[in-house]
């Protein structure tokens, strides 16, 4: 490819920066980054004003730098083609809808909302697509000075070429042709004299020489008008890539109630950077062979456009926390334990700060349940064991296992034996469990299930030795004794 590539991801800062967005931005990235002087530029559509903010702005650079994505023109940065916020170049836009005007390619519209509106549910009641009807196409001198005596703000409109077929190829979804008639002239600019979507959009990639769009699907149905604006502007149109939206596992449009929609929303509950990324390259993106995990420098090795799927993506939560757990069995007990303080301290597991012979034995009680924790949130699901000596049995099937007639024998023998331990460690403490089991004769299932129970409330969870010494002896002992207590 002679050209140079150059690729963008321009957001709108009007909410928290959703996975979605964030998909998108990775997918340009990764494309730009295969190209030695490719190019990915950051810019901020910010046209809506009363919903953008500079907070959700900095919230979507923040989530990118986290990520790992970084780009090279942009706010922030700079570069030849600014400035990187549109509402910064207004200007711009006024000097090109000018000129459709100046050839007669738009004209002013001053059609009321009111009126717009009933025009459109006057052609719904009749079956016919709600397309303005180019009421203001060819008005007369005298019709316009008696708006303008009305005192209406007009709106500027393109005035769409008719019977035309509009066509482009997109990367994903191959050749794509619309029928210009069913377009219709649209607002290029507001009354206010704020560009629309579609005009600003196709200045901005069109002077920023951008080369290729890389997009989400409800992109598509704007792709037509952008294209004849191309056309009538005398740009070279870009090529597209429309890529799958992301369903939730009910297969309807990812939304807050499939859980966490937005990167930051992630970040808090403990997910790494590394497989969030991993995890969202997969999301409509197949690797020509069956390996899962891959690194930065592996994405974009292996990276193409040819296998992004047209297909929606569907966004599985067990699917993320496999590869967030891949990752964090590379981090030490000390780093998950830094990951999980946080949490802590939010839920008062911890509202100060924990002096140094605390912190080594969270660190060790964090060695042991580490294999059971698939990102930092999930530590909270295990503190009680840790934090919480005021043991409950968790349900009816636990009580009646403590009802068992080897119990009592069982936990006699394993205070007795405990008080005796040489070095109270989980090396030296699994060995007890056997001893209990030949002396008394027992299924080690009459001896592990109860002891976990009187310790912990719980049939299940970690390597009940390893927790037995980070507890300590002391505790393990008052904690059994409660819970019999609560069994007379």
């Amino acid at each position: 490819m002679s050209e140079q590539i150059r690729v963008r991801f321009a957001p709108s800062p009007t909410g928290p920066f959703h996975i979605g967005g964030a998909r998108s931005a990775l997918f340009n990235w990764l494309f730009a980054r295969k190209y030695p002087d490719g190019k990915f530029v950051l810019r901020i559509e910010d046209t809506d004003q009363a919903r953008s903010s500079r907070e959700s702005e900095e919230n979507i650079k923040k989530a990118l730098k986290w990520l790992g994505i970084t780009w090279d023109e942009g706010i922030d940065v700079g570069g030849e083609y600014g400035p990187y916020r549109q509402m910064e170049r207004l200007d711009i836009y006024k000097k090109y809808a000018q000129k459709l005007v100046d050839e007669g390619k738009a004209y002013y519209c001053y059609c009321t909302e009111d009126e717009i509106n009933a025009e459109r549910e006057a052609l719904k009641k009749q079956n016919k697509m709600p397309l303005y009807q180019g009421h203001c196409r060819n008005l007369t001198p005298e019709q316009i000075e008696a708006y303008k005596k009305e005192g209406r703000k007009p709106t500027i409109r393109f005035r769409t070429p008719e019977n035309q077929t509009v066509e482009f190829n997109d990367m994903i979804r191959g050749h794509m042709s619309f029928d210009s008639n069913g377009i219709g002239d649209f607002v290029i600019v507001k009354a206010d004299g704020v560009p629309v979507y579609n005009f600003a959009v196709v200045i901005d990639d069109a002077l920023m020489k951008i080369t290729h769009v890389i997009r989400a699907e409800e992109h598509l149905s704007n792709t037509p008008r952008q294209a004849v604006l191309y056309q009538a502007l005398g740009f070279e149109m870009p090529t597209f890539a429309h890529i799958s939206l992301i369903l939730g596992e009910d297969h309807t449009k990812m939304s807050k109630r499939h859980g966490a929609t937005s990167v930051e929303q992630y970040k808090k509950l403990g997910y790494l950077p590394e497989a969030l990324v991993n995890f969202l390259a997969l999301l409509g993106w197949a690797p020509q062979d069956e390996k899962e995990i891959f690194s930065l420098d592996e994405l974009i090795e292996a990276f193409s456009m040819d296998h992004v799927a047209k297909n929606p993506a569907v966004f599985d939560i067990n699917k993320l926390n496999w590869l967030n757990a891949q990752y964090m069995k590379k981090l030490s007990s000390e780093e998950i334990t830094m990951m999980a303080i946080p949490h802590l301290v939010e839920k008062n597991y911890l509202v100060k700060a924990i002096p140094q012979d605390e912190m080594k034995k969270l660190v060790k009680f964090t060695s042991v349940i580490r294999d059971h924790l698939s990102y930092g949130a999930q530590y909270l699901d295990y503190a009680d064991l840790f934090f919480n000596d005021d043991v409950k049995i968790e349900n009816t099937e636990a009580e009646n296992i403590m009802h068992d007639e080897t119990v009592e024998p069982v936990i006699t023998a394993f205070k007795e034996k405990l008080a005796h331990i040489e070095t109270f460690d989980a090396e030296h403490i699994h060995p007890i469990f056997k001893e209990i089991i030949k002396g008394l004769k027992v299924g080690g299932k009459k001896v592990y299930m109860p002891l976990r129970i009187a310790i912990t409330g719980q049939m299940h969870g970690p390597d009940l030795a390893g927790l037995i010494e980070v507890i300590g002896h002391d505790r393990v002992i008052k904690r059994i004794e409660k819970i019999m207590a609560s069994l007379q």
